[in-house]
């Protein structure tokens, strides 16, 4: 494998860094999806208190989404809405949505980047913390959409008998949304 001539990035030249980009543009067609359904599957098993795991939670929402004829993006979104929490539990939201960022659009990213603190309405007040902190995004305008979000594809998808579809019927929608280029490509990187 062919690989640059340095040892410290600040001695690269052009031809060093087109060559990690060919190699990141390559690994990423061929194991992005990958990464990702694995760490779907990862979140399979711990039940942590919940009806459901994680992952059947996620295909829940997913199956919801589809069924309900949201957009390819939505339904990847709705499927990785979670995908942080193995991670980084307090902040799994943002996880999750700088993942999807690149390939999807800016209101699917805010509704993912919000969804934790808008889903908190249907439970926070048991917590001590305020159920209407989602309210600090009142005049946005994807507000309403956060909040259908979390009442359709979220709060409900706990159900220990859920006719959920299989990881492998999102499958193709995943590397559909993933092989898609990206909107924040690296200087001089193209997504051939």
């Amino acid at each position: 494998m062919e690989t640059v001539g340095f040892e410290h990035m600040v001695d690269g030249t052009p031809e060093d860094y087109e060559l990690i980009g060919r190699e990141l543009v390559a690994h990423k067609a061929a194991h992005l999806t990958d990464h990702l359904l694995a760490t779907l599957k990862a979140m399979a098993g711990p039940m942590l208190g919940y009806p459901v795991d994680r992952f059947h939670h996620s295909l829940q929402s997913a199956t919801r989404a589809l069924r309900n004829g949201e957009a390819d993006e939505m339904v990847v979104a709705a499927l990785l809405h979670d995908v942080g929490d193995p991670i980084a539990p307090e902040n799994h939201s943002a996880v999750a949505a700088d993942i999807l960022r690149p390939y999807v659009d800016e209101r699917t990213h805010w509704i993912v980047r919000h969804h934790g603190v808008f889903q908190g309405y249907y439970y926070f007040h048991h917590m001590g913390a305020d159920p209407d902190a989602r309210e600090q995004f009142r005049e946005h305008e994807w507000f309403d959409d956060c909040a259908a979000f979390c009442a359709e594809y979220d709060q409900n998808c706990f159900e220990r008998n859920y006719d959920e579809m299989a990881l492998e019927d999102f499958e193709p929608l995943v590397r559909e949304v993933f092989s898609r280029d990206s909107r924040y490509p690296l200087p001089s990187m193209t997504l051939a």
